[in-house]
């Protein structure tokens, strides 16, 4: 393990590739503050420019780019509530109120501090288990993943407001229903699609994210009437006081753990392990109701976790030649481009790639942190723009963000459906993040719990066979009873 440090230390260090971590983390990250460009986007515009390098030196650069994009695809979350990547919705959370709250500044450092330390943890994690890891990633089956998809679902409690549990769990609903718009991959059948071949393919999460946050939100500051410009702007507030470390640090350390081995779980990825952080640290956090609110907390588990999660999903790519994402998939591709297949022997037959990635992790990961810090109070000025520029700005970037995606004028009107009945729900209070959620989620479980049906004949016996659902099943319970035994025993 030493040995290979070094080899992938004296790669990385070498002038030309330092200089290719240090392009593709600066190019990851602007683009990753693009809302509608995300990774995956990010990657691909950037695969041509490798085709002139080695192997080693294309990967370095694609890997640079990948969490150089989920490091800034937080700062549109933050600022302009347009989560443009499904691994930032969470981030937003409370980042956002944080942001308008006069501390865009401390806002954005915490979520730069949060996704060093997650990043930098996880290439820990990766460097030590990644061999261990990844033949324990192949014994999840899908009844697993069907369960982990459950308690994600289950979690959707920390998404509501004290008393507005079943308001969070109709917009969950609500969201399961979306994700099966489309076509059924199984029987190839047409569900909801009324006859529109627009919608054969489903509806794109980027579309109904920028509808539901940055368009309604933009809707809802022309509704408010007042001026949005923040004018006691606490920009320069980005070092965090001896108490505020002390809140977020353990907070750091359980979500990367969390985010790490969700990410090494195939198909699982960054969306999955802020969700699941972020529920956990409201569920046991004393002070709960400050989520949603501004919350430290609530800023930096979903922040740490996605991005710990980005480093785990190297470990089914590298040392199986399974992609864990789209991402990776994209990745993964790159690779076979350049003639190299991902997989147990990758570690013996171009250990100068494996490891060099890994301390390409670690190297780009200070970058990015060096890169970002002293340009925080200039990127925090956005919050200062005058309403009459920031909100056509927003509209512009998600209806660009959209289109772009797809060239579909379809898109567009459902866009602007979408926003217009996420403005009313959202005056009613009903909350968006469940719908997300449920959203995201409502394929992956779809497609698990069939695979899990048909495995078991048709029955249910698939929940309690196996040690590992079985533990997941009891889990998902206690998510479940645990709020009405808390109440009761509170009334008690």
């Amino acid at each position: 393990m030493f040995d290979g440090l070094i080899l992938g230390f004296s790669t990385v260090l070498s002038g030309h590739n330092l200089l290719l971590v240090l392009a593709g983390c600066a190019a990851g990250t602007i683009i990753g503050m693009l809302p509608g460009l995300g990774p995956i986007s990010a990657i691909a515009l950037m695969i041509p420019v490798t085709y002139g390098f080695d192997p080693a030196s294309g990967m370095i650069l694609l890997a640079g780019v990948y969490y150089g994009a989920i490091f800034g695809g937080s700062t549109s979350s933050i600022l302009i509530n347009a989560p443009g990547v499904a691994g930032t919705v969470a981030t937003s959370f409370d980042g956002y109120p944080l942001a308008k709250s006069g501390q865009p500044g401390k806002a954005l450092a915490i979520a730069a501090y949060a996704s060093f330390a997650g990043g930098t943890l996880a290439a820990i994690l990766l460097v030590v288990a990644a061999p261990y890891l990844a033949s324990w990633s192949l014994s999840f089956q899908s009844a697993d993943y069907f369960m982990l998809m459950l308690l994600g679902l289950c979690l959707v409690s920390a998404f509501s407001s004290k008393g507005e549990y079943l308001k969070a769990l109709l917009m969950t609903c609500f969201g399961l229903a979306l994700s099966t718009v489309g076509t059924d991959l199984t029987s190839g059948i047409q569900r909801f699609t009324f006859g529109r071949m627009d919608l054969i393919d489903g509806i794109s999460f980027l579309l109904l994210a920028m509808g539901t946050f940055a368009m309604s939100e933009a809707i809802l500051m022309v509704l408010r009437g007042h001026d949005s410009k923040i004018d006691d702007l606490k920009t320069s507030s980005i070092k965090l006081c001896r108490d505020e470390v002390k809140t977020i640090a353990p907070v750091i350390a359980r979500s990367s753990i969390i985010g790490f081995f969700i990410g090494v779980l195939p198909g699982a990825g960054a969306t999955i392990a802020s969700f699941l952080s972020y529920g956990l640290e409201k569920n046991i956090a004393k002070d709960s109701y400050q989520f949603g609110k501004g919350s430290l907390k609530g800023l930096a588990a979903p922040e740490t976790a996605n991005n710990a999660a980005c480093t785990g999903s190297f470990v089914p790519l590298l040392t199986l030649g399974i992609p864990g994402s789209g991402t990776t998939a994209i990745l993964l591709g790159a690779l076979i481009a350049y003639g190299i297949q991902p997989g147990p022997r990758l570690f013996v037959d171009k250990p100068e790639i494996f490891w060099a990635v890994i301390a390409s992790m670690y190297v780009g990961n200070v970058f990015l942190l060096v890169l970002n810090l002293p340009l925080i109070p200039y990127i925090a000025r956005v919050l200062t723009i005058p309403r009459t520029i920031l909100i056509p700005s927003i509209m512009f970037f998600a209806l660009m963000g959209v289109y772009l995606v797809s060239f579909n004028t379809f898109d567009i009107q459902m866009l602007v459906i979408i926003a217009v009945c996420a403005v009313a729900l959202r005056l009613f209070g009903y909350p968006m993040a469940p719908l997300l959620l449920g959203f995201i989620l409502g394929g992956i479980l779809e497609d698990n719990l069939r695979r899990a049906i048909a495995l078991a004949d048709g029955q249910w016996s698939f929940l309690w066979e196996r040690p590992v659902t079985l533990a997941l099943v009891i889990l998902t319970t206690l998510v479940v009873v645990g709020p009405l035994l808390k109440y009761v025993l509170k009334r008690r």
